[in-house]
């Protein structure tokens, strides 16, 4: 599994450096962030939905495996 689940003994470098840079994206906003924000930020052209729908998934694939939480609003957010 390329994207392991956040558990004991699971650190925040298993994960491929793609997930760290969305990660750590997340983590230095100041405050939950949509999925375009995050693409802003990475330099990904936000602008085409071609480029942005893979970066949704890999958002969704970090909440699935508990490394981050989407709230009700759609927007993306650390655990705590």
């Amino acid at each position: 599994m390329l994207t392991p689940h956040r558990g004991p003994g699971v650190e925040e470098t298993m994960l491929p450096q793609d997930y760290q840079r969305i990660l750590a994206t997340v983590r230095e906003a100041a405050g939950p962030v949509k999925a375009r924000q995050v693409g802003e930020v990475l330099g990904i052209n936000v602008s085409v939905r071609s480029k942005l729908e893979p970066l949704r998934g890999k958002l969704v694939r970090l909440v699935d495996r508990g490394w981050l939480r989407k709230l009700p609003d759609g927007r993306f957010t650390t655990r705590l």
